[in-house]
């Protein structure tokens, strides 16, 4: 599956204003910090439905955290 532009620039977002790494967000979302790291430079937009997945459900469970705010 491909990443648009609009979920690797909201991936980039989130972690930034968490301030968290690439290793922090690999434990958040179970995807690989290598992957991660390709994903923000650029180097990989297709991905495995799984990991796909995984970027949009922790996505969506970061929107849950701030309604609960």
């Amino acid at each position: 599956m491909k990443l648009t532009n609009s979920q690797i620039l909201a991936l980039k977002r989130k972690r930034g204003e968490l301030n968290i790494s690439v290793l922090e967000m690999s434990k958040q979302t179970g995807v690989s910090r290598w992957t991660l790291d390709k994903i923000f430079k650029g180097e990989k937009t297709n991905v495995y439905k799984s990991t796909f997945d995984k970027l949009n459900s922790w996505l969506i469970s970061q929107l849950d955290v701030l309604k609960e705010q």
